[in-house]
């Protein structure tokens, strides 16, 4: 497992993780599954438990979503640290 903070988001690898690459997001109580995708972007996850809550507040999910889009980069290298290249 891996873990970065940006601010007062909590950005978490897990090693049995599987693909597509990406990273769990969380801030007060909200947790995001956000996509690393290959082209340098950043996308909410293509599944029903991408946001948990369901009823999570959608400014908490957009917080969660830009800082993983400005720290891209720290999180792909942490991702290939721990699951190897995308």
């Amino acid at each position: 497992m891996g873990s970065l903070r940006f601010g007062g988001i909590q950005f978490v690898l897990y090693s049995n993780d599987h693909m597509p690459r990406h990273v769990h997001g969380f801030l007060d109580g909200t947790e995001v599954i956000v996509d690393l995708r290959t082209d340098g972007n950043v996308a909410l996850a293509t599944r029903k438990d991408a946001i948990r809550p369901a009823n999570a507040k959608r400014a908490n999910v957009r917080k969660i979503l830009n800082a993983a889009a400005q720290h891209f980069e720290a999180l792909a290298n942490l991702w290939e640290k721990i699951h190897g290249n995308a």
